[in-house]
């Protein structure tokens, strides 16, 4: 799989590689990143570095939680739509029933020590980043690569945004367009690709999901619809990861459906347990 094409695994391999990963990444999306790195990347060799990083570029234009999608479509690659699914269900399986006995059975805040066991998770974590951060730069082919990467890293540095991230990606994909065009292209398509009406069927779900959830929740402002529609609406509006989700949640959420305190309980528990806090 080094040219980063379909391969030939099957789903019950992608779903063992990413329970694995789903019980043991910790540390929000970006650190994610650099767990998919090592496993998909260096340790099994389903994609090589140039297919890994074009995939994550894609994720990052995309709404939604980026770490996810990015599993999904590594599994999409490797074993096709059953390959995506597994990816999916494997990588998020061990965080929601954690979450699920979390409030079933821990009500309360977490304590001094789960304090400072998380806070040493995201030093870890950041640790981990820093490492695929470097990897991935030592691997930057030629000056146009590594001015376009240094000016995409300091803009979003600098200010802060979900739009202003996006903008900064449009503007590296325009500049790459020009300056990198020797670049190889990876190969999504192929044997069992959903095609172009697949593609079509996908886009008339979500603009019909988006309507109905919405006049759900007009209908039947409390109804189990309705809370659909919420978190349908933080899927599919808010990009930048599973922090820039929290306000949207809150308003949609507090006090129609909970109270401040069960709403921040739930937020320390998503930061305490492993793969996606969105």
């Amino acid at each position: 799989m080094a040219s980063g094409s379909r391969g030939s695994g099957g789903a019950a391999e992608v779903f063992v590689q990413a329970l694995g990963l789903g019980l043991t990444s910790f540390g929000g999306p970006i650190a994610h990143i650099g767990y998919f790195e090592r496993a998909y990347v260096r340790r099994l060799g389903w994609l090589d570095h140039a297919a890994f990083a074009r995939l994550f570029a894609l994720v990052q234009i995309l709404p939604g939680p980026a770490s996810s999608q990015l599993g999904c479509l590594i599994g999409y690659v490797r074993a096709g739509v059953p390959g995506a699914l597994a990816a999916w269900l494997g990588f998020t399986l061990p965080s929601a029933l954690l979450l699920y006995a979390f409030a079933r059975i821990v009500p309360a805040s977490p304590g001094a020590v789960a304090a400072g066991a998380m806070h040493g998770l995201k030093l870890a974590a950041l640790a981990i980043v820093a490492q695929a951060v470097v990897a991935m730069a030592r691997r930057l082919r030629g000056a146009a690569q590594a001015v376009i990467a240094a000016c995409v890293a300091g803009t979003l540095i600098a200010f802060e945004g979900a739009w202003i991230g996006i903008a900064a990606i449009a503007a590296g994909a325009v500049a790459g367009a020009f300056a990198c065009r020797d670049a190889k292209a990876i190969a999504l398509v192929g044997e069992g690709s959903i095609g172009r009406r697949g593609a079509a069927l996908a886009l008339a779900l979500f603009a019909a999901l988006a309507l109905v959830l919405g006049v759900a929740a007009l209908a039947v402002p409390h109804g189990r619809l309705a809370l659909a529609a919420s978190f349908f609406r933080a899927g599919a509006l808010v990009f930048g990861g599973g922090h820039v989700v929290l306000p949207l949640l809150h308003d949609a959420l507090v006090p129609a459906w909970m109270g401040d305190d069960a709403f921040l309980a739930g937020y320390g528990a998503a930061q305490a347990v492993p793969v996606p806090l969105f």
